[in-house]
């Protein structure tokens, strides 16, 4: 994989065909994978897709980096810079979606489009169900919490992966979002403090500038996912001077793993 150096450290990426540009940001103990059925239906695009320090990453970052929401805006910002990246069509989902409403709202020039799949938003930062991994992180704990990952038969679990997908994802794409966080302990250092630095109030307060971003935004939501109420999705809808909200049934919070056809056609056309 290519690899770009910036402020906070190392950032791996892959990058992807050619055209206008879409950059897409994923969430918490995943990486770029996720977006990969995506990306290959993507015609036409140059699709940019960065391993973030959010705990499935395999470069740690600099210790003394700033891993909180606003300061992952701005490593998401100077590694669009660093690539020489504008007019892009800025993609997020889960944690992802909430690191780009932060970047929209504080570093907006290089952002042409924005597309929000089934993501935190207002107070849902994280969803109840992993709340646990925040305090767990901040009691520096979260290393021991997830060693039950170690066996296969767990993954499944709705603690784990289980419940994000309305599918069963593949073990080995599973296993490659594990491992990272198992093996290397600066891995799980940069997730431990990006989880500690987690909070509603953060996102809450954020929510109220996105009317500020008048470009075009895309919102494909699920009616079917279990953490991330559809009624977010509308809220948001109203929010942004120019979004249209599409629902996209028979998917939970992974979207592209789910519905992978459908999204990339969404995409496709704000993109181009």
């Amino acid at each position: 994989m290519p690899e770009v150096t910036i402020g906070h450290g190392t950032v791996r990426y892959r990058d992807v065909g050619s055209g206008p540009a879409v950059v897409f940001v994923h969430g918490a103990l995943v990486d770029g994978r996720l977006w990969e059925p995506v990306v290959s239906r993507l015609d036409g695009l140059r699709c940019v897709v960065p391993d973030l320090p959010l705990g499935s990453h395999r470069v740690p970052l600099r210790p003394d980096a700033d891993l909180s929401p606003s300061g992952l805006a701005q490593l998401i910002a100077d590694f669009l810079e660093a690539l020489g990246l504008d007019d892009v069509t800025l993609v997020g989902n889960d944690t992802g979606g909430a690191l780009c409403q932060f970047v929209v709202t504080r570093h907006p020039d290089r952002i042409g489009r924005l597309v929000l799949t089934d993501c935190d938003a207002f107070d849902n930062f994280p969803p109840a169900m992993f709340r646990p991994l925040v305090w767990l992180a901040r009691a520096r704990l979260l290393g021991l919490a997830l060693q039950p990952l170690r066996v296969r038969a767990l993954w499944r679990l709705p603690f784990a992966y289980g419940r994000l997908t309305a599918r069963a994802l593949p073990d080995e794409l599973i296993a490659s979002w594990v491992e990272p966080f198992l093996a290397d302990a600066g891995v799980r250092r940069d997730a431990r403090r990006v989880l500690s630095a987690v909070d509603p109030a953060l996102l809450l307060d954020n929510s109220a500038a996105l009317r500020a971003f008048s470009r075009p935004v895309l919102i494909a939501w699920s009616p079917d996912d279990p953490f991330f109420p559809l009624d977010h999705g509308r809220r948001l809808a109203t929010i942004f001077p120019d979004a249209r909200l599409v629902e996209v049934p028979g998917s939970r919070a992974f979207m592209s793993q789910d519905q992978p056809e459908r999204l990339a056609a969404l995409i496709g056309e704000l993109a181009a």
